[in-house]
């Protein structure tokens, strides 16, 4: 019913202006043609779909409904908030207290690709609620996870850079020339964990309280890396 993808930092999801051929969304559908569970070739054929997306320069699991019914039903799971998103991230500062859940007010710049970050409601602001929690701090630098109460546009690097922790190796919301003599080229953010938790029987059911999560995720293998705090 669906396909749960380790996407690299780097590569598109959807074709945009730039890159038309090698995104996610084709990997996938040649995948599922070369193990024929995806026939474009048959009149009303379902085309495999994603069902959310991250950032080219974000790495980690996207999710992919290889049905029209595991679309359907996961697009109301996330619509209703029933799968649990989580990020590490790699920041500047220590966060304090150590763990907390953060609520501001969101606009996105659409000239700039840039989110605005505000303390009080404004016109056209949406409100963002970011939960975090440190696992680690060392040299100045934290490692911390994130779960995503309401998405929004950049939400994660606006909203800790706001709180003055941004995140190691990103340059649109800090100064990131010293991360990337070190080898850090995108910003140290990952979708690295997910929890399904459906509240009604469904197709999906037995997915239920599994925890899908990314091992390996090349700025926390070892916790912080070291490169930075020498």
């Amino acid at each position: 019913n669906i396909l749960l993808c380790d996407k690299p930092q780097g590569l598109i999801v959807h074709e945009d202006e730039g890159e038309s051929v090698d995104t996610l969304i084709n990997r996938v559908q040649h995948y599922l043609y070369d193990k024929g569970e995806y026939r474009p070739d048959e009149e009303a054929s379902f085309a495999p779909a994603l069902c959310n997306r991250i950032d080219r320069n974000t790495g980690g699991i996207v999710i992919v409904a290889k049905n029209a019914p595991s679309l359907r039903l996961l697009n109301d799971c996330i619509k209703n908030r029933q799968l649990h998103k989580f990020y590490l991230c790699l920041v500047k500062g220590c966060p304090s207290p150590r763990t907390a859940t953060l609520t501001h007010y969101h606009i996105k710049d659409q000239q700039q690709n840039r989110a605005l970050v505000y303390d009080s409601p404004r016109p056209g602001a949406r409100t963002m609620v970011t939960h975090y929690r440190v696992l680690e701090t060392r040299g100045g630098y934290s490692l911390v996870e994130v779960e995503l109460k309401a998405g929004r546009t950049h939400q994660i690097r606006a909203h800790l850079a706001y709180m003055g922790w941004p995140l190691v190796g990103d340059g649109k919301y800090a100064d990131n020339r010293k991360e990337r003599a070190l080898g850090f080229t995108h910003q140290a953010l990952y979708s690295y964990k997910l929890i399904f938790d459906f509240q009604e029987d469904c197709l999906l059911s037995y997915l239920n309280g599994q925890v899908f999560q990314v091992k390996d995720v090349w700025f926390a293998r070892d916790g912080i890396p070291a490169a930075l705090t020498e």
